[in-house]
């Protein structure tokens, strides 16, 4: 009876070990196929996530294009916008050179004749001083022929709306250029408008790498802003004012430094702090996009490496604009 108990006891004792371990095994496939359908769950939902943040970032590169290509846009129109506005500026700087080769061009008709006359009469002498004033007025008529074409090419630079290449420039020249355009377009835009300007260029200033037709752009902007705001407070002023717009190079140390300085009305604490935001102005409607400062503190920080400043001087009356290009 002892042998059958123990065998029944050790029969127990084996049956129950095989259901533990039957358990434990019936358990660990469970664990197994929760966690794998738990896996599975998570990697599905991933890969919607994956799905979704792919499809998104689609939709915001599509975006991107599109708002770069509406910058470029809104750019281009800046720039064709400025530079109607100075359509009879460059008409006026045009017709200057022209005027003058057309004179010398009929001067030197005239030496022809003349000189035509002297050899038939064999004056040598008066030949010879016939043709040193004809080759002095060929000169005068080259240069203002390439001053023409200066002003045409500069203008089809303005418009061009290419990606533009750094180049050695005369900023002297640059300045001295687009302060006259802006001044004639200010003056052909309105009949009223009445203000003196004052250029103090730097003659150490020699060439450097820079994208003439970008800074031209500055300049004229900074310039012309300049002027209306100087003409806006002689309207409104019935004191002894005299609107003046300072315009100035300096070379410091690696650094070519130029500064545009008005006596106008100045700029608020408040606007000054967002006067490079795109389309931001304190223009009335319809006179300003407010894309002309944003644009130029793009091309002087991004396309230069430069640095633009304002100095507001409200209290004393006028601001002005410092710009640092780097040698």
């Amino acid at each position: 009876m002892q042998v059958n108990s123990s065998n029944e006891t050790n029969y127990i004792v084996f049956i129950i070990a095989a259901l533990v371990v039957l358990i434990l095994l019936v358990g660990f496939i469970l664990y197994f196929v929760v966690s794998y359908r738990s896996k599975q769950k998570d990697y599905q939902l991933l890969e919607d996530q994956k799905k979704k943040i792919d499809e998104q970032k689609h939709i915001l590169e599509k975006t991107l294009e599109e708002l770069r290509a509406t910058q470029q846009q809104l750019i281009h129109a800046e720039k064709m916008a400025s530079l109607g506005e100075l359509t009879a500026g460059i008409a006026h700087e045009i017709q200057n050179p022209l005027n003058f080769v057309t004179n010398f061009s009929e001067l030197s008709t005239e030496l022809i004749s003349e000189m035509k006359t002297a050899v038939e009469h064999h004056e040598l002498n008066e030949v010879l001083s016939l043709a040193d004033d004809l080759a002095l007025n060929m000169e005068k008529i080259n240069f203002h022929g390439q001053r023409a074409g200066s002003i045409v090419k500069g203008m089809l630079q303005h418009s061009r709306s290419g990606t533009p290449q750094k180049e050695l420039s005369d900023v002297n020249r640059l300045v001295d250029e687009y302060v006259r355009l802006s001044y004639h377009g200010m003056r052909a835009k309105d009949k009223t408008f009445n203000a003196s300007y004052d250029l103090n260029l730097d003659p150490e200033i020699q060439p450097f790498p820079i994208i003439p037709q970008e800074i031209g752009r500055v300049i004229l902007n900074l310039v012309t802003n300049a002027f209306f705001s100087v003409n806006e407070k002689r309207k409104r002023t019935f004191e002894n004012y005299q609107p003046l717009v300072k315009i100035s190079t300096q070379k410091k140390e690696q650094e070519v430094i130029i500064t545009i300085e008005d006596n106008g009305e100045g700029i608020s604490d408040e606007n000054a702090s967002k006067i490079f935001q795109p389309f931001f102005t304190t223009k009335p409607s319809g006179q300003g996009t407010g894309l002309g400062l944003s644009i130029s503190y793009e091309i002087i920080t991004q396309g230069h490496q430069g640095k633009i400043e304002l100095n507001n001087h409200l209290n004393q009356g006028g601001t002005s604009f410092t710009i640092s290009l780097p040698l």
